[in-house]
């Protein structure tokens, strides 16, 4: 169909929510149609993730990105006119010619993912519907959607905020919700009760990146503790309609001697140790999944957790699997994780994103599509999750603009769908 023909590639250079700059990228098709979408990043470059282009130098930190809009605007832009843009496997083949790299090293990840998802959200528009319904109609899914489950910040540590304990995410779930609107209303009031311990307890220190409480604790059991306080204070009870979860983010917490270094409690462990530290928090804590519990080298240490932890909680590949259907699979392989979470940055395009969770799904594993910590108020995830039928969400906290932008995003979808959506149960509840 000509409706759908790329008539022009437009680039700029916009800002995320932790004040850098990043890539929009806008496509504009023959009939007039127009899609938008932003690039988020990550606060680390993963191993085998596929690259942002920043510029180097001093200005910013070297993290401008005037090359990656210049692709946008040249090369990328003359590439892909007159191509189909309903073609989206075509129009990322495109992009993936263009670079040559595995990695989108030289046109860059930031340039390649923006670019990617306009496309999608152009065809969407020249549909006249909205993304996720575009994406469950050309699956030939109809009748009842099964919206993903929110999975949300309430603490964050690590990275996210200056290590003030390791743990990099304590998150909240609700497999005893019924709606992903009661979902939410569960998680805003464990998140506000985390607040108002913390202030009762002269504690309060911010947020962190993604709009989780930025903790003053002695330790990470403590955290865990102030969660398990909350959510008990919010009036529900831990382990039926509340969980957690955690993303350990083991990477930054393996050193040059192969160890892992649990600073915030002054240990430092080998894999079997550390297996057993989260061993012993799924016995103490309602814990149903733990997001890279191990480094994403740690194959033999992963296969052992999932061995011994995977018939109770999901193991799930973030740094390991980097968003790659070829990671996923090499994992599934070595019995190593039972879950993935997706972030389509990492893999450069819309395509390489969802042949990562197809490869998840095959391995029998849950399936989950994240935000970045550095991100935007583009809801394009939220239209990938709901379309693409994963089990999980994780946006960040409730709080900050960027965030809530997803959440509300998913209130819309669920309101649009009515008696047709359900919640996805990956838990038990």
């Amino acid at each position: 169909m000509t409706d759908t023909i790329i008539s022009g590639v437009i680039g700029r250079r916009v800002w995320d929510s932790r004040g850098r700059p990043t890539v929009e990228a806008e496509v504009l098709l023959a009939d007039g149609s127009r899609g938008r979408a932003i690039a988020p990043a990550g606060t680390e470059q993963g191993l085998g993730e596929a690259v942002d282009l920043r510029d180097g130098g001093t200005v910013l930190d070297g993290l401008d990105v005037r090359k990656a809009v210049g692709h946008v605007n040249g090369d990328i832009a003359l590439v892909l006119k007159g191509q189909d843009g309903a073609d989206q496997a075509l129009v990322d083949a495109r992009l993936e010619d263009l670079d040559g790299t595995a990695g989108f090293q030289r046109i860059g990840a930031n340039a390649a993912i923006a670019v990617s998802l306009a496309t999608l959200q152009a065809v969407a528009a020249s549909r006249r519907m909205p993304l996720w319904r575009l994406l469950l109609t050309e699956a030939g899914l109809t009748g009842e959607v099964e919206l993903p489950l929110p999975q949300a910040q309430i603490f964050t540590g690590g990275a996210h905020a200056g290590r003030r304990i390791d743990i990099q995410d304590i998150m909240v779930t609700c497999p005893g919700a019924d709606s992903f609107a009661q979902a939410l209303d569960w998680i805003a009031n464990v998140y506000h009760c985390a607040g108002k311990i913390m202030a009762a307890a002269g504690r309060l220190a911010g947020t962190g990146d993604q709009g989780g409480w930025w903790p003053v604790f002695d330790g990470n059991d403590e955290a865990l503790d102030a969660t398990m306080e909350a959510i008990e204070l919010a009036g529900l009870e831990p382990g039926v309609q509340v969980v957690i979860a955690l993303d350990i983010a083991a990477g930054r917490l393996r050193r040059h001697d192969g160890l892992y270094h649990l600073d915030g409690d002054g240990r430092t462990l080998d894999s079997e140790g550390m297996i057993a530290t989260l061993s012993d928090w799924v016995e103490r804590y309602p814990i149903v999944a733990i997001e890279d519990p191990l480094a994403a080298g740690d194959i033999d240490g992963l296969a052992a957790m999932t061995s011994g932890l995977g018939g109770r909680i999901r193991v799930m590949a973030d740094d390991a699997a980097q968003a790659s259907a070829v990671h996923v699979a090499r994992l599934a392989e070595d019995g190593a994780c039972n879950a993935v979470l997706v972030k389509p940055s990492r893999a450069g395009t819309v395509t390489r994103a969802r042949q990562a969770l197809e490869a998840a799904r095959i391995a029998g594993w849950a399936t989950g599509i994240g935000a970045r910590s550095s991100d935007s108020e583009d809801t394009g995830i939220v239209h990938l999750a709901v379309g693409w039928g994963v089990d999980l969400l994780e946006a960040g906290a409730f709080a900050r603009s960027e965030r809530m932008a997803k959440w509300n995003e998913g209130l819309r979808v669920e309101e649009a769908l009515g008696s047709q959506s359900r919640l996805a149960r990956p838990y038990a509840s």
